[in-house]
């Protein structure tokens, strides 16, 4: 029998481990779940465990991120409006919901629940940022649907909010409300004027972006995270890469694009294991709700991905990005034309190209 490599070693174990987690987390849930029992699951050391996964947090979320499955992509012609298109999402999105008889344990694990995982300070301000590009993600989505009421960000948010809510009595009040009543609610929400305006106040202030000519080297393929397919990292557009701290820029890139360009946003952290992992398992769910909805490519023009190492990051000229970090890039026939660094970086980078707005 042939021996494996170090790689499908490694593999097996992580395999190992995340299956006993599993178990432990569906038995116990999160907060009573030990370690050294995973491991004992696992027929592996304490040691071989703290070597794929730095922590019970990072483990819990690695075993919600595997439990994401493929979302089927909607058929057929796109919704006829906005609520339809918020029924069919909110819809998709309680399917989650567990049901009469589950244990609590593995209710939370079905509704992929964060409750009591994240009680500091920067894991709850990196879920709200988070929330927060869920939220435009959401919007760009819709506002197609409705293209004479320009920006439905606030209308998005009020939405996840409502499902976030029946989320959290699913797990505390089990039984509680109606599912179809919430769809219901969700569709009705379309109807409110939130007055929602696109302007911030920072952005006449943006310093421009600096003109340059550099060889775009665009790393190994990346997966983007709102198809699933690979991002395409060589086409022309912005290259926006953005910090946990700094999530919302990626609607200025958005709002300021040009008709055809590619906004690619490539987030980045100081911590992979832990926040990279959480924004991967809720623009992941995100992802699959929006493909059920809009189709195999939910928001075309637009790609995420995942800058787990920092390759886009480095490929880009950002040597240390972290957390805050807002830097970006105009990317035209292999070469970078046009780089932005700081606050508005986004911004600049997606409006530069005239003498009016790139400077030398």
């Amino acid at each position: 029998m042939a021996r494996l490599t170090r790689a499908q070693q490694q593999e097996r174990t992580r395999a190992a481990v995340l299956a006993a987690a599993r178990a432990e987390f569906a038995e116990r849930g999160y907060a009573d779940a030990k370690v050294d029992r995973i491991a004992e699951r696992a027929e592996l050391t304490r040691g071989a465990v703290y070597s794929n996964f730095p922590g019970k947090r990072a483990l819990y979320l690695a075993v919600l991120v595997d439990s994401i499955g493929p979302a089927e992509p909607a058929e057929g012609p796109p919704p006829s409006g906005v609520a339809e298109a918020l029924g069919t999402f909110a819809r998709g999105w309680l399917e989650r919901l567990p049901l009469t008889g589950d244990t609590p344990a593995g209710g939370k694990l079905q509704l992929r629940s964060l409750a009591g995982v994240f009680d500091d300070e920067p894991g709850r301000g990196a879920l709200a940022r988070i929330a927060g590009l869920e939220a435009r993600l959401l919007a760009f989505a819709l506002e197609p649907c409705a293209p004479r009421q320009a920006r439905r960000v606030r209308l998005a948010e009020l939405v996840l909010t409502l499902l976030g809510g029946a989320a959290h009595l699913a797990d505390t009040a089990p039984g509680f409300g109606d599912p179809f009543d919430v769809a219901h609610a969700c569709r009705h929400l379309a109807t409110l004027d939130l007055a929602d305006t696109w302007a911030p106040p920072h952005l006449p202030y943006v310093t421009p972006a600096r003109a340059v000519q550099e060889t775009w080297k665009p790393p190994a393929e990346l997966p983007d995270e709102l198809t699933g397919r690979p991002a395409g990292l060589d086409a022309d557009g912005v290259i926006a890469v953005l910090g946990t701290g700094r999530l919302e820029a990626a609607e200025e890139a958005v709002r300021a694009a040009r008709p055809g360009d590619r906004i690619t946003i490539a987030v980045v952290t100081g911590d992979p294991a832990e926040t990279g992992r959480l924004v991967r398992l809720r623009l992941g769910d995100l992802a699959g709700g929006l493909r059920r909805v809009f189709g195999a490519d939910p928001l075309p023009g637009l790609r995420l991905v995942i800058d787990e190492h920092a390759a886009v990051a480095a490929a880009a000229g950002v040597p240390h990005a972290d957390d805050a970090t807002e830097a970006a890039v105009r990317v035209q026939a292999g070469r970078i034309i046009a780089r932005a660094g700081g606050r508005g970086a986004a911004h600049a980078a997606a409006i530069a190209g005239d003498s009016t707005t790139t400077r030398s």
